[in-house]
């Protein structure tokens, strides 16, 4: 599994480290919420994806999320307040449960119209996913092109 993931990850063109462990990311999560509210998402989540998949980082421990925060501008203190007072639980909780109604059962997962693709998925898969469920290819030469109806 190692393998395939680490093969799926240099085909885009990533980086990836040789994790020899897994950790729990719920506090990632709710950290990511957080970073949703404050305007960071796409940084935060790159930092995060960085933290762990390329320097093997531990993201169940507090020092190693303020670490990552305080890359993407967010103050190290709230932070930290964020974290320890787990002010984003009942966020993820629902997003948690959002997702077992919609059957998600893994990561990533992908859900469109009722219909779940779960796992890392070529390319074709995904076109397939969008086409079931009637949404036309998109021309990606064209900017702010409208998806085909």
């Amino acid at each position: 599994m190692r393998r395939r993931l680490a093969t799926l990850i240099a085909d885009e063109g990533l980086e990836y480290g040789d994790r020899s462990h897994t950790y729990n990311s719920r506090l990632a999560q709710e950290l990511a919420v957080w970073g949703d509210e404050v305007g960071v998402t796409d940084a935060l989540h790159d930092g995060l994806f960085r933290a762990y998949f390329v320097n093997a980082l531990n993201l169940a421990e507090t020092d190693v999320l303020v670490d990552v925060a305080r890359t993407v501008d967010l103050d190290a203190r709230e932070a930290r307040a964020v974290i320890e007072d787990r002010r984003f639980r009942s966020a993820v909780d629902a997003h948690w449960d959002r997702a077992r109604r919609a059957g998600v059962t893994g990561v990533p997962s992908f859900v469109a119209d009722g219909f779940v693709v779960v796992g890392a998925q070529p390319y074709e898969t995904l076109e397939e996913l969008m086409s079931r469920v009637g949404v036309g290819r998109r021309d990606s030469q064209a900017e702010g092109a409208e998806p085909e109806r």
